[in-house]
């Protein structure tokens, strides 16, 4: 870990603490007044979170966890009001501030942390000025405050915070931008942090970086952290206890271990089945999912709020709200609002598994061909090259995975596969043996129709004013063939196959969920049954249960149709389970490919290997050989790539001046497993295994 150490900075030590605890909410219940009535939206929650302790917040979206987190801060929009409970910070509380004294509080103990860092920063003004300014506001004076900046900035292992903060926000990496975020919440040294998904955006590397950052932080300043995620693993790595939300509701409560090693609620249960767990793939069987939909606020009156999506539900739970049952596990308490929480973890599949047997791509034809593939952009007077060189082959009914950091080069590969950007002059592309025109525009309507696109957010992709009908028509009313009668059975069939409703088709998009908007988008991009469809991160934005079923839809899509998919994502979990082969993208090159299980079962490049190890798990581990490796420094420029091997400045395994001077050839791993590495491959499998 780089930075002097947590001495060298006085002015952070930790303060003497009184012995109430950082956070206490009794019988809280928030309503927000909705078309003219009141709906509730936390009911009746109750909660505490210790001096240093870490509590994780988990449940689908909707279920209430950013609310009680606005609760604590009193910060709900106007719309939203206390209408019972007590809400304490360090023992004080916090309905009874009055205006100066709630300033205080969120000025020198309380300080949140948002998911989206570019929405925290201005964009107007320096990183200097926008840090110091939270040391202002805790009373120091602005010399003192910029020089603190400096102080705070390299302890949240910024290297050369002279430099960042002459930066304006859009100059900094994701990475970077939720560093300063994170120093700007630390600048108060607050009793409560409050962490709001603050790493869903980021690659395993900086996820990896944020989460140390956090928990190194956290025990030298003694702050409590209430950390709000819908992803599991980064609170079992993260949290000490866990509270499970569920339609305003805290269903269970307990020890992180205890609660993902036995869960008391079938919410929990399902919560844990829907994900991708480690060195699974859809070969192995579907993943389960919880059926139905969050029930809208204040509409259950009686019984269990999960009974309607329960397989143990009987007439008692929909007759009986269930009190919070209270047993001792491993660790420490545990708490389950469940009539049959001895039983929940019987909890019935919601999902046929249907295993099916592994397909022979190696036999499949091309669809899709590429070779020397290279993108130069010119930005200012520099030449940034994005794509260096790439060939690849990609069968029906194959599915590619692309990882690597942010800046790797895998959006703009796919774009360059999709037409929506031209390749340098000598590379070729061709679409089942035939040659592919470089642009979009060039090509001719088959071929257009052959290759599709599904991107992250689907209401970017999605136009809010027309119907769900509308939109999937449209992308039908291109195919000639399809007319009248014929038209309107290809629409039925295609919303069948992504299992969405029929009542949703008169519906508009700002009125579904993200799950629901998602197979829209899906639905659109197979409407003209394309050869080849390019997935940009479609499930990140999404709940664990939103994306078992989309993740299950695809593989289904893909058997049913023989489609091949391109797939990018950073949960490498995600891309693991979907994925037939993975190629590995740093600096626009691919530096590691072959099958998902040879990739990550190795011998691995060392920068698979690093991303990899970042990976957390459930368990509270990260990593596929027990231990995180940490790369120093941040991703190079592309308009100035290292000399050698462009992995040199930060690999781990480094052998000298050979990997400085020479860029490494491929190597043969075996099974068309590739790895560009001046390493011998039985040296890196040696090395691997020894440290597995």
């Amino acid at each position: 870990m780089n930075g002097p150490p947590p001495s060298a900075f006085p002015a952070f030590a930790v303060p003497k603490r009184d012995r109430a605890d950082a956070l206490t909410i009794v019988g809280l219940t928030v309503a927000y007044r909705m078309r003219g009535r009141e709906r509730d939206v936390l009911q009746d929650i109750t909660l505490r979170v210790r001096r240093g302790e870490a509590y994780g917040l988990v449940g689908e979206s909707g279920c209430g966890k950013s609310t009680a987190a606005l609760a604590v801060l009193r910060y709900l929009p106007r719309n939203g009001r206390v209408k019972a409970g007590k809400i304490s910070i360090g023992g004080r509380d916090v309905a009874s501030l009055h205006a100066d004294a709630l300033r205080d509080m969120r000025a020198n103990a309380v300080s949140m942390v948002y998911q989206d860092p570019g929405r925290a920063l201005n964009p107007s003004l320096t990183i200097a000025r926008q840090v110091s300014e939270a040391f202002e506001a805790s009373g120091a004076s602005a010399d003192d405050a910029l020089a603190r900046t400096v102080d705070i900035l390299r302890r949240v292992r910024i290297a050369s915070p002279e430099r960042v903060m002459e930066s304006y926000p859009h100059q900094l990496s994701g990475g970077m931008q939720q560093r300063v975020v994170i120093a700007m919440a630390l600048a108060c040294n607050p009793e409560l942090l409050i962490l709001d998904e603050p790493t869903t955006g980021l690659d395993a590397t900086v996820e990896a970086e944020v989460l140390d950052l956090i928990a190194q932080l956290r025990a030298e300043l003694g702050t409590a952290v209430l950390f709000i995620s819908h992803n599991l693993a980064v609170i079992g790595r993260m949290c000490d206890r866990v509270g499970v939300l569920y339609a305003g509701k805290l269903v269970e409560e307990g020890v992180t271990r205890d609660v993902f090693a036995r869960p008391r609620h079938p919410y929990t249960v399902g919560l844990l089945r829907c994900l991708p767990t480690s060195g699974r793939s859809k070969d192995m069987g579907r993943l389960d999912t919880i059926p139905g939909s969050l029930p809208l606020p204040g509409t259950v009156t009686q019984g269990c709020i999960y009974a309607e999506r329960c397989k143990l539900a009987d007439a008692r739970c929909l007759r009986d709200a269930p009190p919070p049952y209270r047993v001792a596990s491993a660790n420490g308490d545990q708490m389950a609002r469940c009539h049959y929480h001895e039983r929940a973890i019987e909890l019935p599949r919601a999902t046929p598994e249907a295993a099916s047997d592994p397909v022979d791509l190696s036999l499949a034809p091309v669809a899709l061909k590429a070779r020397n593939v290279s993108k130069t952009f010119r930005v200012g007077n520099e030449l940034v090259r994005a794509v260096h060189d790439v060939s690849l082959d990609l069968a029906q009914g194959e599915t590619l995975g692309l990882v690597g950091e942010s800046g790797s080069g895998k959006t703009t590969l796919a774009k360059l596969m999709l037409g929506l950007l031209s390749p340098d002059e000598g590379a070729t592309l061709e679409l089942d043996g035939a040659a592919l025109p470089a642009r979009v525009t060039r090509r001719n309507d088959e071929q257009v129709k052959s290759l599709q696109i599904v991107f992250q957010n689907p209401d970017s992709a999605l136009n809010r004013a027309h119907s769900v009908r509308r939109l999937i028509a449209r992308s039908l009313s291109k195919l000639a063939s399809l007319r009248g009668a014929a038209k309107e059975e290809r629409l039925q069939s295609l919303t069948e196959s992504v299992r969405l409703p029929e009542r949703y088709l008169s519906a508009r998009t700002r009125q579904l969920s993200g799950g629901l908007k998602q197979r829209v988008a899906i639905a659109r991009a197979f409407a003209g049954d394309p050869r080849v469809v390019v997935c940009d991160e479609p499930t990140s934005a999404l709940d664990v249960s939103v994306q078992a079923a989309i993740l299950n839809l695809l593989a289904d899509l893909q058997r049913e149709r023989g489609v091949s998919y391109v797939f990018i994502s950073h949960d490498l979990h995600v891309v693991r389970y979907l994925s037939d082969r993975i190629a590995v993208l740093y600096l626009g090159r691919i530096m590691e490919i072959g099958r998902a299980a040879d990739v990550f079962g190795g011998p691995q490049h060392p920068y698979t290997e690093a991303l990899l190890s970042s990976v957390p798990s459930l368990d509270g581990s990260a990593g596929a050989h027990g231990g995180r490796i940490r790369l120093s420094g941040e991703l190079p420029s592309a308009a100035n790539p290292p000399s050698g091997c462009v992995f040199n400045t930060r690999c781990p395994r480094k052998l000298g001046a050979i990997c400085e001077e020479q860029e490494p050839p491929y190597a043969d791993a075996g099974g068309a497993h590739r790895i560009r590495c001046h390493i011998p491959i039985e040296e890196l499998r040696s090395l691997q295994s020894q440290e597995s």
